[in-house]
């Protein structure tokens, strides 16, 4: 994978996508500082461990889930070096089987495609048809990061305003903890 090696302050001067755009936009309006590294299509941990290096923190992995009968959908934002269990997920939410949502519902609510998935995206659900659930270890970390619409450009923000942003957003989090077993 091709990684831009120098961090960026705020968004980029070349024209991005909509979405992009959106979020950058979102973050300026909110005074947001960011930092930015841009790379190819990062669609896997592996990859994001090579921009970690740049960025100076660590991925966050993000995962769009939802319920069986595909009416309940949840954004889980957790370590990205996590192992991650469903069961310990659902006994929390109080809810049965969850799995991995349907590309569609993802670029139906989040203006997003697999690989690419963040909180940053959460400003396009303005129905709040998503639930946050965040991992209590995150934010433990001074940043949190995401892909802001696309996995071609990861930001690093503080975590105060990654929050500050999500519920700019009109979603609140709900806080779980999750094991760090194998």
């Amino acid at each position: 994978m091709n990684i831009d090696n120098t961090l960026y302050s705020g968004r980029p001067q070349q024209r991005r996508t909509d979405a992009e755009e959106a979020i950058f936009d979102r973050l300026d309006t909110l005074g947001i500082a960011y930092c930015r590294v841009d790379h190819e299509h990062a669609d896997t941990m592996e990859d994001c461990l090579l921009v970690e290096s740049v960025l100076g923190a660590k991925i966050c992995k993000n995962l769009f889930l939802c319920n069986r009968q595909k009416t309940d959908f949840y954004m889980l934002m957790m370590p990205g070096d996590k192992p991650f269990k469903t069961k310990h997920l659902t006994g929390q939410l109080g809810c049965a089987r969850l799995s991995f949502a349907d590309a569609d519902k993802m670029e139906e609510y989040l203006h997003t495609v697999p690989g690419s998935v963040s909180a940053l995206e959460l400003i396009f659900d303005t129905q709040q048809h998503i639930r946050l659930v965040i991992d209590e270890d995150l934010l433990r970390d001074p940043y949190i990061s995401g892909h802001p619409g696309i996995s071609t450009s990861t930001l690093r923000l503080s975590r105060e305003d990654m929050l500050r942003y999500i519920r700019d957003s009109g979603h609140e989090p709900t806080v779980i903890t999750l094991p760090w077993e194998a």
